[in-house]
């Protein structure tokens, strides 16, 4: 058996062993483009646990990636994996030392499980601990499957109650939401400011929302895909936008920082119009991890200002820091969330951001479905030309 199996099988807890007493369905990937529908057994949920059978599971970036290479950056797959860490869903078993929730109960997924007790975590800042197992990550063995399954047993502290008028497709994009959540508190968003944003996917609209809703006044949102600005502009994401041409790939430095340049240009002109003597944007927030957007954030936000890294992309990159170094400008890393979900669950109650049900164009019924929405995930437009946002299972 497999060594992701035998984690579900039999799952240590507390230096004892649970066996099995009940099969699930599991959508589990197996090598690139290798996804197999299989069985796999669950046991009773520990004292700490609660069952919950899921319902809403989002296509996040990582997914996809693995779903195509098996491996995710450096993070590379060594067992079968269930993918999905963007999920919500009811409570259908209670662990014997769980207080506060009921069978029926709509919960969302805080799928990052860290040790509590290191430095990061004793400090709050629980996203970088060292012994955080994350479903549907690679980077801890045996790998902690993800919630593309039926039923998954859970710690009841990272299970999050949702109020009854908040559905379990936006209960789901809590997770995205959070990592937005996150970026924008690493930054120094004041009312008034002028942000730009670059990459038009979902974490990049919910952080242009989120730089909105904390008070900047003038917020751009850039995409190579003309769609998905438009998107976002119609549907009060951002207040401006921008969309850069594909370029041909260049190998010198000098044409990658000139075309860097050249799009910080324009992103000032159109974010800064009519301000008195701008110099640049406040707060720069990247959603791309692409190197050009790095540069060209640098660039474009002016002296004393930040720019703020939230998307994975290259993980080697040539960067003009004496651009940063000489003008003051900070640089902030972004790793996914922490102490953010009852933030997110207070804001999708309020509706005070746009629809998060009307960010998911396509969904896909039941874990036979995978596959499809995997190879749909990874496109910008569907067969019939339509734009592709998010992409949800459900079940």
């Amino acid at each position: 058996m497999a060594p992701s199996a035998i984690s579900e099988v039999y799952q240590v807890q507390n230096g004892y062993s649970r066996k099995s007493n009940s099969s699930v369905q599991a959508s589990v990937l197996r090598g690139p483009r290798d996804l197999r529908l299989e069985t796999r057994f669950i046991s009773d949920p520990a004292p700490h646990e609660l069952q919950i059978a899921i319902k809403s599971t989002g296509l996040c970036g990582s997914d996809v990636a693995y779903y195509k290479h098996f491996r995710n950056g450096d993070l590379q797959a060594v067992a079968p994996l269930s993918l999905g860490h963007e999920s919500a869903g009811i409570v259908v078993a209670i662990g014997a030392n769980v207080d506060g929730f009921h069978i029926g109960q709509r919960v969302a997924l805080e799928v990052g499980v860290p040790c509590e007790n290191c430095r990061a975590c004793l400090r709050g800042r629980y996203n970088l601990c060292p012994k955080m197992r994350f479903r549907s990550s690679a980077k801890s063995v045996p790998h902690f499957q993800g919630c593309l399954q039926d039923r998954i047993n859970h710690p009841a502290k990272w299970c999050h109650k949702i109020p009854s008028h908040v559905s379990l497709d936006s209960a789901a994009l809590l997770e995205p939401l959070s990592v937005a959540i996150h970026a924008v508190k690493r930054s120094f968003v004041e009312q008034g400011d002028t942000v730009a944003v670059f990459g038009a996917g979902t974490v990049g609209m919910l952080v242009a929302a989120m730089a909105k809703l904390s008070g900047a006044a003038t917020v751009l949102i850039s995409d190579i895909d003309s769609g998905r600005v438009e998107y976002a502009l119609h549907h009060g994401f951002a207040t401006k936008g921008y969309v850069s041409s594909k370029t041909s790939p260049l190998t010198e430095i000098s044409d990658k920082l000139m075309a860097a340049k050249e799009i910080a240009a324009d992103v000032t002109e159109i974010a800064c119009a009519n301000e008195v003597d701008a110099e640049g944007v406040d707060v720069t927030f990247d959603c791309t991890g692409k190197e050009i957007c790095v540069q060209a954030g640098i660039f474009a936000t002016r002296p004393g200002g930040q720019v703020v890294m939230v998307g994975m992309g290259t993980p080697i990159q040539t960067l003009p820091l004496s651009a940063a170094h000489l003008r003051e400008v900070d640089v902030i890393g972004v790793f996914r969330y922490a102490n953010t979900y009852a933030t997110g669950i207070k804001i999708l109650s309020s509706g005070a951001l746009p629809d998060l049900d009307g960010m998911i164009t396509h969904r896909f019924r039941g874990l036979d479905a995978v596959p499809k929405a995997f190879e749909l995930a990874g496109r910008t437009v569907d067969h019939d030309g339509n734009l592709v946002l998010k992409v949800i299972v459900e079940m």
